[in-house]
């Protein structure tokens, strides 16, 4: 499998932790810290106390840059858009590519993500923020822009002819996503457990959205590459 961004990053800062806490990146260092945590054992093993004692300061510290356990999952969530626009738009902004192939990687890469890092996209896209309304302005400051980015393809495509140009852009965006978010959910809660099936999935979404025939999708985006 590819190298994960985030852990390498959360690995690489946190070996000098306390050496940078003196420096100024605390607050980085809380949250690379805090991400790997939810990572080995989901958002209900993160506390600030715990978080605090891992990274090697004072309880007092943590609050001083996380009002609450809220806070800061809202905090490694808005990392986590963050990450994933930076992501996607190393592929969707390259001028080499078509229309189709932007769609192809946007819908391989979309799964590639939650399939990599999946307790943060359960955090960012699951109820512990957003059902119980308790998301942050700066976490919506992100978020947001990603579903306008989405919706800004979505008309690209269209106009391009590669999706049906007569049905709505919003609605239209709202069902790639859910299409695509409900793949990622069958990989994560374990309903599909080979990749192999999963591309497979993406294939036939992106064919049904695109009226080609599943063989005609021939980009093949290895998620165990």
């Amino acid at each position: 499998m590819t190298s994960n961004p985030i852990k390498n990053s959360v690995s690489n800062s946190t070996n000098s932790t306390k050496s940078n806490y003196h420096h100024g990146d605390l607050h980085q260092q809380l949250l690379n810290k805090a991400t790997l945590m939810i990572e080995e054992g989901g958002i209900e093993g993160l506390s600030l106390r715990k978080l605090a004692t891992r990274v090697g300061v004072s309880r007092t510290a943590s609050y001083h840059y996380f009002k609450d356990k809220n806070d800061l999952l809202c905090a490694i969530a808005e990392n986590g858009y963050k990450l994933r626009i930076k992501t996607a738009l190393m592929n969707l902004n390259n001028d080499s590519l078509s229309a189709r192939e932007q769609f192809h990687f946007f819908v391989h890469d979309y799964v590639r993500f939650a399939y990599e890092n999946q307790e943060l996209y359960e955090l960012m896209f699951g109820r512990a923020i957003w059902k119980q309304q308790n998301s942050t302005q700066a976490l919506r400051d992100v978020a947001y822009p990603c579903f306008q980015y989405q919706l800004e393809l979505t008309k690209n495509w269209q106009q391009n002819g590669l999706i049906k140009s007569d049905e709505n852009t919003l609605r239209l965006a709202q069902v790639i996503w859910g299409t695509v978010h409900g793949i990622a959910k069958l990989l994560i809660d374990g309903i599909y457990t080979h990749t192999s099936q999963v591309e497979e999935i993406c294939d036939s979404a992106i064919a049904l959205f695109t009226n080609m025939a599943p063989s005609d999708v021939v980009l093949k985006v290895d998620l165990d590459s």
